[in-house]
């Protein structure tokens, strides 16, 4: 038996088309850290779907007390911007579950309606999200977390999992706010200035647009490029903050 486990905060745009795609599953853990719109209410319409509360602790820490919810030992985690595809539900619920593996799938990034095969992190994107929870777990990180491989084997599955991570633009600018914060504060000791700063945003463009072929994505692929740099750029800002800070 494998229980899904979704971490939401104000996730009411994407929620229901996720817990739609999990219908085969006995259980799903919704874990959330202070939603003030409607995503409790969409939650517990679902009578496989449990809700528990929680203060955010971190990504990281946040998936590992979502896993300690489930019944089950086998956790499928999902993103509650993502959609399982009827056919990955099938491949998952049919496969026969080894102990010595750990399972990773494809995201198909969607962004203005259109997939997004172009761009740092967008494309390929394979993510680990099924695992034996007494094996393996996610790392502690705040942000950017992963399954830890564990010596485990990891076995990538056939079918693909539906990711759209932003609606509109708004959601790049929410986002970037985010995760700068929970960077700055998971590397924070570390060195880092303002050259840095301006330095990674522009390396992140650069590697986004022409190394990973956004150019070809026409706007959406400049669109993201550009947040990919942005957002880079805040990341050490902040993180160069914080080293001011603690000096005082």
């Amino acid at each position: 038996m494998i229980t899904a486990t979704i971490l939401t905060k104000n996730s009411q745009k994407t929620l229901k088309k996720t817990l739609d795609s999990l219908g085969n599953f006995s259980e799903v853990i919704v874990l959330d850290s202070g939603s003030s719109d409607e995503t409790l209410t969409i939650a517990k319409k679902y009578a496989n779907v449990k809700v528990h509360l929680s203060p955010f602790l971190g990504f990281g820490p946040m998936h590992n007390y979502a896993a300690k919810l489930a019944n089950h030992d086998w956790i499928l985690s999902i993103d509650s911007d993502e959609i399982l595809s009827k056919e990955l539900s099938k491949e998952i619920l049919s496969l026969e579950l080894d102990l010595e593996k750990i399972y990773s799938v494809q995201r198909h990034n969607f962004f203005n309606g259109k997939r997004i095969k172009w761009c740092g992190g967008w494309h390929p994107d394979w993510v680990t999200r099924l695992y034996h929870r007494s094996k393996t777990g996610f790392s502690e990180d705040l942000v950017h977390e992963k399954v830890k491989p564990s010596d485990l084997f990891l076995t990538p599955l056939k079918q693909p999992i539906f990711h759209t991570p932003y609606a509109e633009i708004g959601d790049f600018l929410d986002k970037m706010q985010c995760y700068s914060e929970l960077f700055a504060e998971q590397n924070a000791g570390e060195i880092a200035t303002v050259p840095q700063a301006l330095f990674h945003s522009w390396f992140a463009f650069i590697k986004s647009y022409l190394f990973k072929l956004g150019i070809l994505g026409g706007k959406e692929g400049f669109i993201i490029s550009m947040y990919n740099g942005h957002s880079a750029f805040y990341k050490y800002l902040k993180l160069a903050e914080k080293g001011k800070k603690s000096d005082v």
